[in-house]
Protein backbone atom coordinates (compact mmCIF):
# COMPACT_ATOMS: atom_id res chain seq x y z
CA UNK A 1 0.00 0.00 0.00
CA UNK A 2 3.06 2.34 0.70
CA UNK A 3 3.22 3.20 -2.66
CA UNK A 4 -0.15 4.26 -3.17
CA UNK A 5 -0.48 5.78 0.16
CA UNK A 6 -0.56 9.43 -0.91
CA UNK A 7 -3.12 9.29 -3.80
CA UNK A 8 -5.39 7.22 -1.07
CA UNK A 9 -5.00 10.15 1.47
CA UNK A 10 -5.77 12.80 -1.24
CA UNK A 11 -8.75 10.73 -2.28
CA UNK A 12 -10.05 10.53 1.17
CA UNK A 13 -9.25 13.43 3.06
CA UNK A 14 -6.27 11.60 5.05
CA UNK A 15 -3.88 13.39 6.69
CA UNK A 16 -0.08 12.27 7.90
CA UNK A 17 -1.82 10.80 11.08
CA UNK A 18 -4.54 8.94 9.39
CA UNK A 19 -2.36 7.75 6.80
CA UNK A 20 0.23 6.64 8.82
CA UNK A 21 -2.29 4.53 10.86
CA UNK A 22 -3.00 2.39 7.92
CA UNK A 23 0.42 0.79 8.69
CA UNK A 24 0.35 1.02 12.04
CA UNK A 25 -2.98 -1.53 12.06
CA UNK A 26 -1.72 -3.85 9.94
CA UNK A 27 1.92 -4.10 12.27
CA UNK A 28 -0.10 -3.83 15.25
CA UNK A 29 -2.30 -6.77 13.99
CA UNK A 30 0.84 -9.19 12.86
CA UNK A 31 2.06 -8.47 16.70
CA UNK A 32 -1.29 -8.68 18.77
CA UNK A 33 -2.89 -11.76 16.79
CA UNK A 34 0.02 -13.54 15.96
CA UNK A 35 -0.76 -16.07 19.81
CA UNK A 36 -4.10 -16.98 18.08
CA UNK A 37 -2.35 -19.09 15.53
CA UNK A 38 -1.05 -21.49 18.26
CA UNK A 39 -5.20 -22.30 19.58
CA UNK A 40 -6.31 -22.21 15.97
CA UNK A 41 -3.43 -24.98 15.13
CA UNK A 42 -3.89 -26.71 18.36
CA UNK A 43 -8.29 -27.26 16.97
CA UNK A 44 -8.36 -27.34 13.52
CA UNK A 45 -4.81 -28.05 12.40
CA UNK A 46 -2.33 -26.61 10.65
CA UNK A 47 -3.02 -27.05 7.29
CA UNK A 48 -6.60 -25.76 7.73
CA UNK A 49 -4.92 -22.72 9.59
CA UNK A 50 -3.55 -21.66 6.98
CA UNK A 51 -6.31 -22.31 4.44
CA UNK A 52 -8.26 -20.39 6.99
CA UNK A 53 -6.16 -17.56 6.72
CA UNK A 54 -5.96 -17.21 3.25
CA UNK A 55 -9.65 -16.91 3.46
CA UNK A 56 -9.42 -13.84 5.68
CA UNK A 57 -6.79 -12.51 3.62
CA UNK A 58 -8.71 -12.27 0.55
CA UNK A 59 -11.60 -10.93 2.14
CA UNK A 60 -9.49 -8.14 4.22
CA UNK A 61 -7.82 -6.71 1.34
CA UNK A 62 -11.32 -7.06 -1.06
CA UNK A 63 -12.94 -4.94 2.13
CA UNK A 64 -9.87 -2.41 2.27
CA UNK A 65 -10.70 -1.24 -1.38
CA UNK A 66 -14.50 -0.78 -0.45
CA UNK A 67 -15.80 2.33 -0.06
CA UNK A 68 -14.84 4.72 3.07
CA UNK A 69 -12.24 5.31 5.19
CA UNK A 70 -13.89 2.73 7.97
CA UNK A 71 -13.40 -0.10 5.13
CA UNK A 72 -10.25 0.81 4.63
CA UNK A 73 -9.00 0.64 8.46
CA UNK A 74 -11.21 -2.37 8.84
CA UNK A 75 -9.73 -4.50 5.71
CA UNK A 76 -6.58 -3.52 7.39
CA UNK A 77 -6.91 -4.98 10.31
CA UNK A 78 -8.73 -8.01 8.55
CA UNK A 79 -5.89 -8.23 6.62
CA UNK A 80 -3.47 -8.05 9.16
CA UNK A 81 -4.38 -10.86 11.38
CA UNK A 82 -4.88 -12.96 8.59
CA UNK A 83 -1.42 -12.16 7.46
CA UNK A 84 -0.19 -12.90 11.34
CA UNK A 85 -1.56 -16.04 11.45
CA UNK A 86 -0.15 -17.25 8.13
CA UNK A 87 3.25 -15.95 9.59
CA UNK A 88 2.94 -17.90 12.65
CA UNK A 89 2.00 -21.49 11.34
CA UNK A 90 4.74 -21.39 8.10
CA UNK A 91 7.62 -22.53 10.33
CA UNK A 92 5.57 -25.41 11.55
CA UNK A 93 3.93 -26.44 8.13
CA UNK A 94 7.36 -26.81 6.85
CA UNK A 95 8.54 -28.88 10.46
CA UNK A 96 5.29 -30.94 9.22
CA UNK A 97 5.76 -31.55 5.74
CA UNK A 98 9.17 -31.56 5.49
CA UNK A 99 10.98 -32.30 8.60
CA UNK A 100 14.14 -33.21 6.44
CA UNK A 101 14.47 -30.60 4.12
CA UNK A 102 13.82 -27.57 6.63
CA UNK A 103 16.55 -25.35 4.94
CA UNK A 104 15.52 -25.90 1.24
CA UNK A 105 11.69 -24.88 2.09
CA UNK A 106 12.59 -22.51 4.19
CA UNK A 107 13.97 -20.81 1.84
CA UNK A 108 11.89 -21.33 -1.12
CA UNK A 109 8.76 -19.71 0.96
CA UNK A 110 10.74 -16.57 2.85
CA UNK A 111 12.53 -15.98 -1.02
CA UNK A 112 8.68 -15.99 -2.48
CA UNK A 113 7.19 -14.06 0.25
CA UNK A 114 9.65 -11.09 -0.64
CA UNK A 115 9.91 -11.52 -4.02
CA UNK A 116 6.33 -11.46 -4.12
CA UNK A 117 6.38 -8.35 -1.82
CA UNK A 118 8.62 -6.51 -4.06
CA UNK A 119 6.84 -7.46 -7.43
CA UNK A 120 3.19 -5.78 -5.71
CA UNK A 121 5.32 -2.49 -4.83
CA UNK A 122 6.55 -2.51 -8.77
CA UNK A 123 3.04 -2.93 -9.85
CA UNK A 124 0.90 -0.92 -7.62
CA UNK A 125 1.80 2.91 -9.24
CA UNK A 126 1.00 1.23 -12.59
CA UNK A 127 -2.32 -0.36 -11.69
CA UNK A 128 -3.48 2.76 -9.45
CA UNK A 129 -2.79 4.96 -13.01
CA UNK A 130 -4.78 2.57 -14.95
CA UNK A 131 -7.50 1.73 -13.00
CA UNK A 132 -7.71 3.84 -9.60
CA UNK A 133 -5.69 3.27 -6.41
CA UNK A 134 -9.09 0.96 -5.23
CA UNK A 135 -8.42 -1.60 -7.76
CA UNK A 136 -4.91 -1.81 -6.97
CA UNK A 137 -5.77 -2.32 -3.42
CA UNK A 138 -8.36 -5.32 -3.57
CA UNK A 139 -5.96 -6.58 -6.43
CA UNK A 140 -4.05 -9.23 -4.15
CA UNK A 141 -7.97 -10.44 -3.09
CA UNK A 142 -7.99 -13.02 -6.30
CA UNK A 143 -4.53 -14.14 -5.58
CA UNK A 144 -5.47 -15.28 -2.12
CA UNK A 145 -8.83 -17.22 -3.15
CA UNK A 146 -6.73 -18.68 -5.78
CA UNK A 147 -4.01 -19.64 -3.62
CA UNK A 148 -6.28 -21.24 -0.86
CA UNK A 149 -7.98 -22.70 -3.78
CA UNK A 150 -4.60 -24.95 -4.43
CA UNK A 151 -4.01 -25.23 -0.49
CA UNK A 152 -7.31 -26.59 0.10
CA UNK A 153 -6.37 -29.87 -1.89
CA UNK A 154 -4.30 -30.41 0.65
CA UNK A 155 -6.05 -28.85 3.93
CA UNK A 156 -9.27 -31.15 3.15
CA UNK A 157 -7.55 -34.29 1.80
CA UNK A 158 -8.55 -37.53 3.19
CA UNK A 159 -5.49 -38.31 5.79
CA UNK A 160 -4.72 -34.44 6.76
CA UNK A 161 -3.57 -34.04 10.31
CA UNK A 162 -7.34 -32.50 11.93
CA UNK A 163 -5.48 -30.86 15.19
CA UNK A 164 -2.16 -30.03 16.45
CA UNK A 165 -0.12 -31.72 18.79
CA UNK A 166 -0.20 -29.83 22.60
CA UNK A 167 3.45 -28.21 22.83
CA UNK A 168 6.04 -30.84 23.24
CA UNK A 169 4.03 -33.48 22.47
CA UNK A 170 6.36 -36.60 20.76
CA UNK A 171 7.71 -35.50 17.74
CA UNK A 172 8.57 -38.96 16.43
CA UNK A 173 5.78 -39.67 14.14
CA UNK A 174 6.31 -36.25 12.73
CA UNK A 175 9.39 -36.39 11.91
CA UNK A 176 9.50 -40.43 10.44
CA UNK A 177 6.83 -38.92 7.93
CA UNK A 178 6.02 -36.29 5.86
CA UNK A 179 2.61 -37.10 5.40
CA UNK A 180 -0.64 -37.81 7.55
CA UNK A 181 -1.05 -40.71 5.33
CA UNK A 182 2.44 -42.12 5.62
CA UNK A 183 1.82 -42.02 9.28
CA UNK A 184 -1.50 -44.16 9.08
CA UNK A 185 0.23 -46.73 7.05
CA UNK A 186 2.75 -46.84 10.10
CA UNK A 187 -0.45 -47.72 12.62
CA UNK A 188 -1.90 -50.06 10.78
CA UNK A 189 1.28 -52.22 10.33
CA UNK A 190 2.10 -51.85 14.10
CA UNK A 191 -1.14 -52.85 14.55
CA UNK A 192 -0.98 -55.94 15.46
CA UNK A 193 1.91 -55.32 17.57
CA UNK A 194 0.42 -52.18 19.37
CA UNK A 195 -2.42 -54.65 21.10
CA UNK A 196 0.52 -56.82 22.47
CA UNK A 197 0.73 -56.20 26.18
CA UNK A 198 3.22 -53.47 27.36
CA UNK A 199 3.82 -52.94 23.48
CA UNK A 200 4.05 -48.98 22.80
CA UNK A 201 1.36 -47.32 19.83
CA UNK A 202 2.54 -45.32 17.59
CA UNK A 203 0.80 -42.12 18.07
CA UNK A 204 -1.30 -40.36 15.36
CA UNK A 205 -0.18 -37.41 14.35
CA UNK A 206 -1.97 -34.80 16.47
CA UNK A 207 -4.03 -36.70 18.90
CA UNK A 208 -1.90 -34.67 21.66
CA UNK A 209 -2.02 -37.72 24.51
CA UNK A 210 2.27 -37.86 23.92
CA UNK A 211 3.27 -36.72 27.43
CA UNK A 212 4.31 -33.05 26.96
CA UNK A 213 5.19 -29.89 28.90
CA UNK A 214 2.85 -27.44 28.84
CA UNK A 215 2.65 -24.20 26.80
CA UNK A 216 4.28 -21.79 29.70
CA UNK A 217 6.86 -24.02 30.00
CA UNK A 218 8.09 -22.88 26.43
CA UNK A 219 7.89 -19.25 27.64
CA UNK A 220 10.22 -19.99 31.10
CA UNK A 221 12.69 -21.24 28.44
CA UNK A 222 15.63 -18.78 27.94
CA UNK A 223 16.13 -19.95 24.59
CA UNK A 224 12.55 -19.04 23.91
CA UNK A 225 13.54 -15.29 24.65
CA UNK A 226 16.42 -15.47 22.49
CA UNK A 227 14.48 -16.86 19.04
CA UNK A 228 12.41 -14.35 20.18
CA UNK A 229 14.75 -11.20 20.56
CA UNK A 230 16.31 -12.31 17.06
CA UNK A 231 13.44 -11.96 15.50
CA UNK A 232 12.22 -8.89 17.02
CA UNK A 233 15.65 -6.58 16.59
CA UNK A 234 15.45 -8.13 12.78
CA UNK A 235 12.24 -7.19 12.38
CA UNK A 236 12.99 -3.58 13.89
CA UNK A 237 16.21 -2.84 11.60
CA UNK A 238 14.25 -3.88 8.71
CA UNK A 239 11.22 -1.80 8.73
CA UNK A 240 13.53 1.53 10.03
CA UNK A 241 14.98 0.66 6.47
CA UNK A 242 11.95 0.21 4.90
CA UNK A 243 10.42 3.29 6.36
CA UNK A 244 13.04 5.57 6.38
CA UNK A 245 15.49 4.97 3.47
CA UNK A 246 14.17 6.90 0.49
CA UNK A 247 13.74 10.10 3.04
CA UNK A 248 17.27 9.28 4.07
CA UNK A 249 18.71 9.35 0.60
CA UNK A 250 16.94 12.64 -0.41
CA UNK A 251 17.84 14.54 2.52
CA UNK A 252 21.73 13.60 1.39
CA UNK A 253 20.64 15.05 -1.82
CA UNK A 254 19.63 12.21 -4.32
CA UNK A 255 16.36 12.92 -6.05
CA UNK A 256 13.40 11.02 -5.20
CA UNK A 257 13.27 8.53 -7.75
CA UNK A 258 16.41 7.47 -7.45
CA UNK A 259 15.99 6.86 -3.74
CA UNK A 260 13.02 4.82 -4.21
CA UNK A 261 14.95 3.07 -7.51
CA UNK A 262 17.64 2.07 -4.50
CA UNK A 263 15.04 0.80 -1.87
CA UNK A 264 13.30 -1.70 -4.44
CA UNK A 265 17.54 -2.87 -4.77
CA UNK A 266 17.77 -3.20 -1.14
CA UNK A 267 14.35 -5.57 -1.32
CA UNK A 268 15.14 -7.40 -4.58
CA UNK A 269 18.65 -8.43 -3.71
CA UNK A 270 17.16 -9.80 -0.43
CA UNK A 271 15.65 -12.55 -2.56
CA UNK A 272 18.96 -14.72 -3.50
CA UNK A 273 20.34 -14.52 0.22
CA UNK A 274 16.72 -16.21 1.66
CA UNK A 275 16.53 -18.64 -0.80
CA UNK A 276 20.44 -19.67 -0.75
CA UNK A 277 21.51 -19.57 3.34
CA UNK A 278 18.90 -22.01 4.77
CA UNK A 279 19.82 -23.99 2.51
CA UNK A 280 23.31 -23.97 3.61
CA UNK A 281 22.50 -23.19 7.76
CA UNK A 282 19.84 -25.70 7.80
CA UNK A 283 22.04 -28.41 7.09
CA UNK A 284 24.98 -27.10 9.74
CA UNK A 285 24.53 -28.05 13.47
CA UNK A 286 24.90 -24.15 14.58
CA UNK A 287 23.75 -21.23 12.86
CA UNK A 288 25.89 -18.88 14.50
CA UNK A 289 28.82 -18.62 11.89
CA UNK A 290 25.99 -17.54 9.39
CA UNK A 291 23.97 -14.92 11.83
CA UNK A 292 27.39 -13.58 12.02
CA UNK A 293 27.63 -13.07 8.27
CA UNK A 294 24.59 -11.73 7.76
CA UNK A 295 24.53 -9.13 10.78
CA UNK A 296 27.66 -8.42 9.56
CA UNK A 297 26.48 -7.02 6.10
CA UNK A 298 23.58 -5.46 8.09
CA UNK A 299 26.03 -3.14 9.63
CA UNK A 300 28.45 -2.28 7.02
CA UNK A 301 25.35 -1.60 4.79
CA UNK A 302 23.91 0.75 7.94
CA UNK A 303 27.51 2.31 8.18
CA UNK A 304 27.92 2.98 4.55
CA UNK A 305 23.92 4.77 4.31
CA UNK A 306 25.94 6.73 7.95
CA UNK A 307 29.38 7.80 6.47
CA UNK A 308 28.77 8.21 2.62
CA UNK A 309 25.33 7.98 1.57
CA UNK A 310 25.95 9.65 -1.84
CA UNK A 311 29.31 7.79 -2.27
CA UNK A 312 28.38 4.11 -3.45
CA UNK A 313 24.43 3.92 -2.78
CA UNK A 314 23.70 1.51 -4.94
CA UNK A 315 26.77 -0.60 -3.27
CA UNK A 316 25.53 -0.02 0.38
CA UNK A 317 21.70 -1.21 -0.77
CA UNK A 318 23.41 -4.30 -2.22
CA UNK A 319 25.33 -5.47 0.85
CA UNK A 320 22.27 -4.21 3.48
CA UNK A 321 19.65 -6.35 1.16
CA UNK A 322 22.18 -9.57 1.25
CA UNK A 323 22.36 -9.05 4.99
CA UNK A 324 18.56 -8.49 6.01
CA UNK A 325 17.55 -10.97 3.26
CA UNK A 326 19.57 -13.48 5.03
CA UNK A 327 18.56 -11.97 8.86
CA UNK A 328 14.96 -12.53 7.92
CA UNK A 329 15.44 -16.64 6.50
CA UNK A 330 17.94 -17.70 9.58
CA UNK A 331 15.33 -15.88 12.02
CA UNK A 332 12.74 -18.40 10.72
CA UNK A 333 15.09 -20.73 10.31
CA UNK A 334 16.02 -20.63 13.99
CA UNK A 335 12.48 -20.42 14.93
CA UNK A 336 12.02 -24.03 13.08
CA UNK A 337 15.28 -26.70 14.23
CA UNK A 338 15.00 -25.20 17.45
CA UNK A 339 11.82 -26.84 18.37
CA UNK A 340 11.17 -30.40 18.41
CA UNK A 341 7.77 -30.89 16.81
CA UNK A 342 5.41 -28.86 14.75
CA UNK A 343 3.60 -27.96 17.71
CA UNK A 344 6.45 -26.25 19.65
CA UNK A 345 7.14 -24.24 16.45
CA UNK A 346 4.13 -22.70 16.05
CA UNK A 347 3.88 -21.79 19.92
CA UNK A 348 7.43 -21.00 19.75
CA UNK A 349 7.00 -18.91 16.03
CA UNK A 350 3.91 -17.06 17.72
CA UNK A 351 6.30 -15.67 20.70
CA UNK A 352 8.74 -14.77 18.33
CA UNK A 353 5.95 -12.77 15.71
CA UNK A 354 4.58 -11.30 18.72
CA UNK A 355 7.22 -9.56 20.13
CA UNK A 356 8.85 -9.04 16.82
CA UNK A 357 6.20 -7.56 15.01
CA UNK A 358 4.99 -4.79 18.24
CA UNK A 359 8.88 -4.21 18.47
CA UNK A 360 8.91 -3.63 14.84
CA UNK A 361 5.99 -0.79 14.94
CA UNK A 362 7.77 1.52 17.56
CA UNK A 363 11.36 1.00 15.79
CA UNK A 364 10.03 3.44 12.48
CA UNK A 365 8.35 5.66 15.05
CA UNK A 366 11.48 5.75 17.50
CA UNK A 367 14.17 6.92 14.96
CA UNK A 368 11.35 9.37 13.71
CA UNK A 369 11.54 11.14 17.04
CA UNK A 370 15.08 11.17 16.93
CA UNK A 371 15.16 12.75 13.68
CA UNK A 372 12.55 15.43 15.19
CA UNK A 373 14.62 16.04 18.26
CA UNK A 374 18.55 16.02 16.67
CA UNK A 375 17.26 17.83 13.24
CA UNK A 376 18.82 15.03 10.96
CA UNK A 377 20.03 12.03 10.12
CA UNK A 378 23.39 11.03 12.20
CA UNK A 379 21.85 10.49 15.76
CA UNK A 380 18.94 8.08 14.19
CA UNK A 381 21.44 6.38 12.54
CA UNK A 382 23.93 5.45 15.47
CA UNK A 383 21.02 4.31 17.38
CA UNK A 384 20.24 1.79 14.02
CA UNK A 385 23.42 0.68 14.37
CA UNK A 386 23.29 -0.35 18.28
CA UNK A 387 19.92 -2.45 17.83
CA UNK A 388 22.13 -4.10 14.97
CA UNK A 389 24.67 -4.16 16.95
CA UNK A 390 22.99 -5.62 19.86
CA UNK A 391 20.89 -7.76 17.27
CA UNK A 392 24.47 -9.95 16.39
CA UNK A 393 25.26 -10.53 20.27
CA UNK A 394 21.75 -11.78 20.74
CA UNK A 395 21.20 -13.80 17.07
CA UNK A 396 24.84 -15.59 18.46
CA UNK A 397 23.38 -16.91 21.34
CA UNK A 398 20.10 -17.94 19.46
CA UNK A 399 21.84 -19.33 16.88
CA UNK A 400 23.50 -22.41 18.94
CA UNK A 401 22.51 -25.73 18.96
CA UNK A 402 20.38 -25.83 22.33
CA UNK A 403 16.61 -26.80 21.84
CA UNK A 404 13.69 -24.74 23.34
Amino acid sequence: MSPILPTIMRDLGLGPAGGGAITTVMVGCLGLLAPAAPVLATRIGLDRTLLAGLLVLAAGVALRSADGVSALYGGAALAGAAIAVMNVVMPGLVKQHFPGRIGLFTGLYVSVMVGGAALASAVMVPVTDGFGWRTAAGSAAPLALLAAALWAVVAVRPGAVRRAPRVGADPAPVARAESAEVLAAENRRAGARATAPGARRVPAAGDGRAGGRPYLALLRARATWLVAAFMGLQSLTFYVMLAWLPTIFQAAGLPAGQAGYLLGLTNLVQIPAALIVPLHAGRARSQVPHVVAAMLLVIAGYAGLLLAPTTAPWLWMVVLGLGQGAAIALALLVITVRAPDPASVTALSAVAQTGGYLLAALGPLAIGVLHEVSGGWTVPLLAALGACVVQLAVGVLAARPAPV
